[in-house]
């Protein structure tokens, strides 16, 4: 049976449907040593490559490996991209290796922002995650300058319009500094959007005339960052966390694989 080329590829783990999507576009990704157009369908036999890489796909009827997620902890200055012209370091440098597939980071954060971002090796989950039928909540502390009252608030949650259309928080809500930025006086808030638009958040703030100092991801859908991950580190999603995240874009929960929980480091030098 025939299948579209996205989906094979995000079971095979290399990409996300929309990742393939682009690839395909693109020109990077052939079928039989022909070079794949939109719409292209391949049965289990046909042989597909990625930049002239074969890419392994499960045989048929054959269990497909556990589902994987990691929750890796963004530092400033990191991109969220396999390899870098500029060499600048990435978040992609410190995952563990695995057998088969690659991982897919889930959605992306700009060079300026860190926290919470997911990784998985199931491409079809990573494809609903982010796309936008399951409204998924990210959730930020927000570090603001400006002067912020009550009635600013209620215009971002009310709504403005960008230049790219219409846009508001979900939730919005002073806070205190999250651990380790203390020793300001300028003023934290939460803010829920559900939306993956570049720099939404920020672009929200800076249409009222504030500028965001600091901006850290603290919530994916179900999953919360919370402690103890090391800047630039990762932990494995618990089976509840696994289990929640599946759920939430209407995928049948796994047995998740047997890893520890702890924080981990990729062993060496890259890390300092």
């Amino acid at each position: 049976m025939k299948q579209r080329l996205q989906k094979a590829l995000a079971e095979a783990g290399v990409a996300s449907r929309r990742e393939a999507d682009a690839w395909i576009g693109e020109g990077r990704v052939s079928v039989n040593g022909v070079v794949a157009v939109p719409g292209t369908q391949v049965a289990p036999e046909d042989r597909i490559s990625v930049d002239g890489r074969h890419i392994r796909r499960p045989r048929p009827n054959a269990a497909p490996a556990a589902t994987r997620v990691l929750l890796y902890k963004k530092r400033v200055g990191e991109i969220v991209t396999e390899s870098d012209p500029e060499g600048r370091r990435t978040v992609f440098r410190k995952l563990p290796k695995l057998e088969q597939g690659r991982w897919i980071a889930v959605g992306r954060l700009d060079i300026n922002t860190s926290g919470l971002l997911l990784f998985t090796n199931n491409g079809e989950l990573a494809s609903r995650l982010m796309h936008p039928r399951h409204e998924l909540p990210r959730s930020y502390a927000v570090r603001v300058h400006g002067s912020v009252d009550e009635a600013l608030c209620q215009r971002l949650l009310e709504g403005v319009e960008l230049e790219d259309g219409f846009a508001r928080f979900d939730a919005l809500a002073s806070i205190g500094a999250p651990p380790g930025e203390g020793g300001s006086s300028n003023q934290w808030f939460e803010v829920t959007v559900h939306e993956g638009r570049n720099r939404l958040v920020r672009r929200l703030w800076e249409s009222q005339d504030c500028e965001v100092a600091r901006l850290i991801r603290v919530g994916y859908g179900p999953v919360a960052l919370g402690r103890g991950i090391r800047s630039a580190g990762w932990r494995e999603a618990t089976p509840e966390e696994l289990n929640a995240l599946q759920l939430a874009v209407d995928l049948p929960t796994r047995k998740a694989a047997r890893k520890s929980p702890h924080p981990r480091r990729k062993p060496g030098k890259a890390g300092r």
